[in-house]
């Protein structure tokens, strides 16, 4: 197939041979419509498609390419690791190393596994808390996405908790009513579901910033408050950090709120855009995985000497940062800029970009709410706060439709859906900034 072909024509052919012509459904662009891009390849903060039009990325991967597509350093490193092989299913000295830099950044994660996804994360680490309380039940927050994992693949509920309805075919009602769901900041329904279900809850699930409903922060003590009802209750609140890790602090959401869970899920950033991720916390409870203990979990492909090469690249760069962020006011547009840091510099730029554009919406009295934290943003077309599932499912999608297509019709790519989170990397500078900020606000209005 020769480079050139468009992207329209790539889709019909791709519908030919791949489910719906694509391998995850939001690159379908059901969403927002039209026709999906099909990318050639991406450099710093841009992308090309098939076409060889270029767009300003703040997709970034879904998140993990905080220091751009193709960062040379990156490149050069995997060139001299790829000579090296590619897979040996056996273990290497960099995995013991990427494990003990993990938990440099992470101290709740005692002792880690890695995996190849942030899906498979969560699935070992829902398994093994079934397996080290003893208990069947997994509680979560509507609008939550945890990847597709069979037991957390749930409808939405509401009130004050509900048990989970299947979100997919091909997930047993049997499975899924093992699923409680309760709205994310609603304290009264955090207390009544753990002193109605508590003793056989296993574990509280959660992204403490969820991103996969649009970004919406926790309110003020809600997280602090889910840590001491799992602790009452014997149950184990695990991190789902596959967004936030290494983005929002270099110890993630659990170092910017001061929260500490007992197990927690990283994906994405991990390897800089490679397929890595792990899952780890305190050592009583990951010592029962198999061998030692009988909850198992194995993969051929875990610690690929190719991702676990990225990985310590990408935690070598933020290491070299020195930066500790401090958490917000609780405040959907405070800053966190730190000391001089890659991510303090990062936070600082995003900051400044958040302000200018909220100024333009409120001072045009816009049906629009832009929530932000760190170097994540989602622009929710609503009139109204988004501070739950409910209140982000109010948006207007087809404003947001239009509002996507009119970005990209001037090159600037934004995540293909209302509900889900953007961002900016280290490689968009002032000029790159300045000008997505003139094509939002014409995407505004036209």
């Amino acid at each position: 197939m020769k480079h050139g072909t468009s992207s329209k024509n790539l889709f019909t052919l791709a519908k030919k041979f791949i489910p719906s012509g694509v391998n995850s459904p939001v690159r379908a662009f059901r969403a927002v419509g039209g026709n999906p891009l099909f990318i050639r390849r991406g450099k710093g903060a841009f992308i090309w498609d098939e076409e060889g039009r270029c767009y300003l990325d703040f997709c970034a991967s879904w998140g993990p390419l905080i220091f751009g597509h193709a960062p040379e350093g990156l490149v050069n490193i995997l060139r001299r690791e790829l000579a090296n092989g590619t897979s040996f299913g056996a273990s290497t000295r960099k995995e013991v190393e990427l494990a003990q830099k993990i938990y440099s950044f992470f101290p709740s994660m005692e002792k880690v596994r890695l995996v190849s996804s942030g899906t498979e994360a969560v699935m070992s680490a829902v398994r093994l808390a079934r397996g080290f309380t003893g208990r069947k039940k997994i509680l979560k927050i509507d609008g939550g996405y945890h990847g597709h994992v069979d037991s957390l693949l749930v409808k939405a509920g509401s009130g004050g908790a509900t048990f989970g309805i299947p979100d997919s075919a091909g997930i047993p009602e049997e499975l899924a009513r093992l699923t409680l769901s309760i709205p994310f900041n609603d304290f009264r329904a955090l207390e009544r579901v753990f002193k109605k279900e508590g003793r056989q809850i296993a574990a509280f699930i959660l992204e403490p910033i969820p991103a996969n409903m649009g970004v919406i922060l926790p309110q003020k003590d809600y997280l602090e408050l889910a840590r001491q009802m799992t602790k009452r209750y014997g149950a184990l609140l695990i991190f789902d950090e596959v967004i936030t890790g290494f983005r929002v602090s270099k110890g993630g959401a659990q170092e910017y709120f001061k929260v500490k869970p007992d197990l927690t899920c990283l994906g994405k950033i991990l390897g800089g855009g490679l397929p890595i991720a792990a899952f780890g916390g305190r050592r009583e409870i990951m010592d029962q995985l198999a061998p030692a203990g009988p909850v198992y979990q194995a993969g051929t492909l875990s610690g690929n000497p190719l991702a676990v090469t990225a990985a310590l690249w990408m935690l070598d760069r933020l290491q070299a940062s020195g930066s500790r962020l401090q958490a917000p006011d609780h405040k959907m547009h405070t800053s966190s800029s730190g000391p001089c840091s890659v991510l303090g510099t990062l936070n600082s730029r995003s900051e400044i970009f958040f302000n200018k554009l909220r100024h333009f919406i409120c001072e045009n009295e816009m049906p629009v709410q832009l929530n932000s934290v760190a170097s994540m943003f989602t622009l929710f077309f609503t009139p109204d706060s988004v501070t739950d599932y409910v209140a982000a499912k109010k948006s207007n999608t087809k404003r947001f439709a239009k509002f996507f297509h009119n970005c990209l019709e001037y090159g600037i790519y934004l995540a293909p859906s209302q509900f889900e989170a953007n961002f900016i990397s280290t490689v968009h500078n002032d000029s790159h900034l300045e000008r997505a900020l003139s094509v939002l606000k014409k995407g505004f209005i036209q």
